[in-house]
């Protein structure tokens, strides 16, 4: 099984090895279409769009975000003041001065009561002494320690009313994917067209050089003649001049072509992004005659191209942009609602004191923020708005006229070229009898040379004639398309 499939990989391999230079039209535009730079950007333009809108959906969602906070202070914060700590902290040394005056004054003011009080006198200084270390001790506790200082916090914030500018921005990163598939689009239409009229310009040329061949053929057979004829005297040596001139002439002819002919051939590798020196070959140089298709082409092509051409479709969206622009630009000067929720941490402590552990709270709550007075710069904005969404109105209804003009001459010129056809074929036919004619009465002697050489360049003309014709209708049935919004 192994063996059947890597021979019939190879098969494949060599015959795609060996048909890879010869593309048809519609692998042409695939080849073009495949390796355009421009076609690639405008796909990751429509990437970027799309996720433009995603992200802009979020903004309905709520907002979660975390805060953290470090600082060192060179001092701390203190609820007392140095005063109040001194006071705090002698505090019995002031109440021991107090009870000792107090004594002082009862021993004076009777005998009996001083007796009483003077077993109590060895007590007042340890008295003293604990109010003091009572009050320390209060000083001690109030001591804060805050130079280090820890502070986090995690946000929630839901929208409830953004002045509409939320719902506004969604339409827009909508139509603005919308928009780059549109050009996307347009731009694929702009390749496929490049890439018809390069291909049919080399087969055009192809066929010239075909042509050229054999009108060079022609006239060196008749300088063979003449030459002949100049021996056996039945002709002049001016004849011989005159269709050595035409010879050279065509010689010339032919060269101009070939270089065209390799030039055409490079902008079409170009544009199928293949190496420019590829030696190609297309599916349709070897056909004697371009079939053309009949097509009726109708009043309604302007109504499909009113409904197909995607730079319609763009400016409509373009349009529905600018009128958001103005919702998102009035929003900035409307009221705002929006709820919030938080969880704050702390150290110190801010719940029990001032102690050195990380301990939070919650907290809920609304913001509303009401504009009250900016001068007229909000009314000024909105015009402004205004007038943009107004001009890309007048931009949309100055291409559908365009549009309407320009699908009315692809028809005209259809109709124009499919006429030329017809009488491009007749004169050839005629120009072919006439050479016909001209030919065997040269041969007969009844028909001077310079006839004959009349005869091979109203030929040459009415061939190439035929060719251009054939071109024209094969490209104006494509720009027909193109104008209609019907090419792919």
């Amino acid at each position: 099984m192994k063996r059947i499939f890597g021979l019939v990989l190879l098969v494949g391999l060599s015959v795609g090895a060996a048909a890879q230079n010869i593309l048809s039209l519609d692998s042409c535009r695939a080849l073009a279409l495949t390796n355009n730079k421009e076609l690639r950007i405008s796909a990751e333009k429509i990437n970027a769009a799309y996720y433009e809108k995603k992200a802009a959906f979020t903004n309905y969602l709520p907002k979660i975000a975390a805060m953290g906070t470090y600082m060192r202070t060179q001092k701390e914060i203190s609820l007392l003041s140095d005063e109040q700590k001194g006071a705090i902290s002698n505090i019995g040394t002031t109440a021991q001065g107090s009870i000792q005056e107090t004594f002082q004054q009862l021993a004076a003011s009777s005998p009996e009561l001083a007796a009483l009080l003077q077993p109590l006198a060895p007590l007042i200084p340890g008295i003293g002494s604990a109010l003091n270390g009572v009050g320390q001790g209060l000083v001690d506790a109030l001591h804060t320690d805050t130079r280090n200082m820890f502070a986090g916090a995690v946000t929630l914030t839901q929208p409830i009313f953004m002045g509409g500018k939320i719902v506004a921005y969604n339409k827009i990163t909508k139509y603005a994917e919308q928009l780059a598939k549109s050009q996307h689009a347009t731009g694929m239409q702009d390749i496929i067209l490049s890439t018809d009229q390069a291909y049919w310009q080399v087969i055009s040329l192809i066929n010239k050089k075909k042509l050229a061949e054999s009108y060079l053929k022609l006239v060196q057979q008749l300088d063979g003649d003449v030459d002949k004829m100049i021996i056996e005297g039945v002709a002049t040596k001016a004849d011989g001049l005159s269709v050595k001139v035409k010879v050279n002439e065509a010689e010339m002819k032919l060269t101009q072509v070939e270089d065209g002919l390799s030039l055409s051939k490079m902008v079409l590798c170009q544009l199928c992004g293949i190496p420019l020196e590829s030696d190609i070959r297309l599916a349709d140089e070897n056909v004697e005659s371009l079939r053309v298709a009949e097509k009726a082409y109708t009043p309604d092509n302007v109504a499909t191209a009113l409904a197909n051409r995607e730079e319609l479709r763009s400016l409509d969206l373009a349009t529905r942009i600018y009128a958001q622009k103005i919702n998102v630009t009035r929003a900035d000067f409307l009221p705002t609602v929006a709820l919030t929720a938080n969880y704050m941490v702390t150290n110190p402590s801010l719940v029990n004191g001032f102690e050195q552990k990380f301990r939070g709270m919650w907290a809920v709550g609304a913001l509303v923020k009401i504009p009250i007075w900016n001068w007229g710069e909000g009314i000024y904005k909105v015009k402004v708005a205004k007038a943009e969404a107004n001009i890309a109105r007048y931009q949309l209804a100055d291409v559908r006229e365009k549009v309407e003009l320009q699908v009315n001459q692809a028809s005209f010129k259809v109709n124009e070229a499919g006429k030329k056809l017809a009488m491009a074929t007749k004169n050839m036919e005629k120009a072919e009898e006439n050479l016909r004619y001209a030919k065997l009465g040269f041969t007969e002697g009844v028909i001077p040379t310079s006839n004959v050489l009349e005869a091979q360049t109203a030929w040459l003309s009415a061939q190439s004639d035929k060719i251009d014709a054939q071109i024209d209708v094969k490209l104006t049935e494509v720009y027909l398309r193109k104008s209609m919004g019907t090419l792919k």
